[in-house]
């Protein structure tokens, strides 16, 4: 007699098999902005998740702007946004299963090109490479000088790692940008990193002037993209639209200055001791 408990075990996992199936079809159905808007709710994965503003505390203004663009999008929208830390490694695989509507990252052109053959991507006009910045009287005067020296850096920055992989130097890293350029200007640090984008504007106001000492740095620009399922068309249109306006007016020049004056603030706000000399 032929026992049935083989092929009846194996019907069973193929069964199972075909219901997780569908689950996950249905869980990475297309994200529209009908179903966000209905859901209440957008959810964008970046690479730093903001910490949330206690009552109380400092207001520190963060280091990237991908959460300032994430919450516009969700004003436009009219829902509450949730953002959600993703990798290197989990990113295409968070937006392919749906957890996530999209992903707000800055890429340089070798990661785009990668996400490219499993996403579709809109870039913004938000284009910074990195900079260093030091006192003018520093005697750095060549990257090589920067070994063993320190760096500071804020939570969430695309550069941590690069400096000390590179160059030997000693990464410190603070909570936020205001932070870290607070340490510079007091002696805590040798030199500070961040966006040319937002740093050559800082150092045209007075107070930084003489923090204009720098070194050019070999690293590629990278672009706050928009990173969607090739399947995501009608949000993908929405956002090609949103991203058009933004583009042909001053959304950008106004996000960087407010963010250039607001971190300036903020160090001057903390500044309780004299400049190092």
């Amino acid at each position: 007699m032929i026992s049935m408990s083989a092929p009846s075990q194996f019907f069973h996992h193929a069964v199972t098999l075909l219901l997780l199936a569908c689950t996950l079809q249905i869980s990475a159905s297309a994200a529209t902005v009908q179903k966000i808007m209905q859901r209440g709710k957008l959810v964008v994965g970046v690479s730093y998740v903001v910490p949330q503003y206690v009552a109380g505390a400092k207001y520190r203004t963060p280091e990237s702007f991908d959460h300032t663009v994430a919450e516009d999008l969700a004003k436009q929208l009219g829902v509450h946004l949730v953002t959600v830390k993703v990798t290197a490694q989990n990113r295409l695989q968070m937006l392919a299963q749906g957890k996530v509507d999209l992903l707000l990252l800055d890429l340089t052109e070798a990661d785009a090109d990668i996400l490219r053959v499993n996403a579709s991507l809109l870039p913004t006009a938000y284009q910074a490479s990195p900079k260093l910045i030091m006192r003018n009287d520093t005697d750095i005067k060549r990257l090589a000088q920067l070994k063993g020296r320190s760096i500071c850096m804020a939570q969430g920055s695309r550069y941590i790692g690069a400096m000390g992989k590179n160059y030997a130097a000693v990464e410190k890293i603070y909570k936020a940008p205001a932070d870290a350029l607070l340490a510079l200007r007091t002696g805590g640090c040798d030199a500070a990193m961040h966006d040319d984008a937002v740093l050559n504007g800082m150092l045209a106001l007075p107070e930084w002037k003489k923090f204009s000492a720098s070194l050019p740095l070999s690293a590629s620009a990278a672009r706050l993209t928009f990173v969607l399922r090739p399947k995501d068309g009608e949000l993908a249109s929405y956002l090609q639209r949103l991203n058009q306006e933004w583009s042909r007016g001053s959304y950008w020049a106004d996000n960087q200055k407010t963010w250039i004056n607001d971190v300036a603030f903020e160090v001057y706000l903390d500044q309780n001791v004299p400049d190092c000399h």
